[in-house]
């Protein structure tokens, strides 16, 4: 990682982040939304980023990613997501992951901990002794619909801030019981309008999405850190 620079691309429902590994320090981004196919994502990546310089990028989608690819549309964004070939289309040595594993990665600290995103959906990935293990949880089902629907930003308007947080915490102790993490780091965008927050969770820096992205080209990294969900075979095409 520290001979290459990579670009980070943190792809959310409101907004697609980008930032480099060293050099320009400038956080930039665009708009996304419910109609957003991951060629108009590239483009927009491309033009915005377009007087950097970099190596290597690595790109955080919200769903699931299975060997480098994404294998369900993300419910949050426009169609085309699956099996579409990111590093064709970037022209650079591409990593894909789902974007809360890699906020996850950029999070850890050690342990045993869970990372739960509360942003326009509910992302949520596992780390132990650095595996990562994404999750899906945001889509199990809870009361009349999913914890999702609940807790994400449809959910916040919905229910109005006092329910939403009382909610928020009902989530948190369903998901700490079941997995018993050591510690629970909160990100997203809506994680910082919680207030205070209970004993073993606390909030991580939505910067750590980017930690994350340059972390998966670390060379010092177990191979296994990086999960099944985002490696490619050896024999795979690049």
């Amino acid at each position: 990682m520290a001979e290459q620079t990579i670009l980070a691309v943190d792809v959310g429902g409101s907004h697609v982040k980008l930032l480099l590994s060293r050099g320009d320090t400038e956080r930039r981004r665009f708009e996304s939304g419910p109609t957003l196919r991951p060629q108009e994502m590239v483009e927009g990546v491309l033009a915005l980023a377009s007087d950097w310089s970099y190596d290597a990028v690595s790109v955080g989608v919200p769903a699931p990613v299975r060997e480098g690819h994404v294998v369900t549309d993300p419910v949050n964004l426009g169609p085309g997501w699956v099996g579409f070939e990111f590093e064709e289309a970037f022209g650079k040595p591409t990593k894909v992951f789902n974007d809360a594993a890699m906020q996850a990665l950029g999070s850890y600290e050690g342990g045993k901990m869970l990372f739960l995103g509360f942003g326009t959906g509910l992302g949520s990935s596992l780390v132990v002794e650095g595996v990562v293990e994404p999750l899906e949880l945001g889509h199990l089902p809870f009361r009349k619909a999913t914890y999702e629907d609940y807790v994400g930003e449809r959910g916040r308007k919905r229910l109005g801030g006092k329910k939403w947080r009382e909610t928020v915490f009902k989530t948190i102790e369903d998901f700490s019981a079941a997995l018993e993490p050591d510690y629970i780091v909160l990100g997203g965008g809506n994680a910082k309008k919680l207030g205070a927050l209970p004993e073993n969770v606390k909030l991580g820096a939505n910067e750590n999405a980017f930690l994350g992205g340059f972390r998966l080209w670390d060379p010092t990294l177990p191979a296994q850190a990086l999960t099944r969900s985002a490696r490619r075979e050896d024999n795979q095409p690049r």
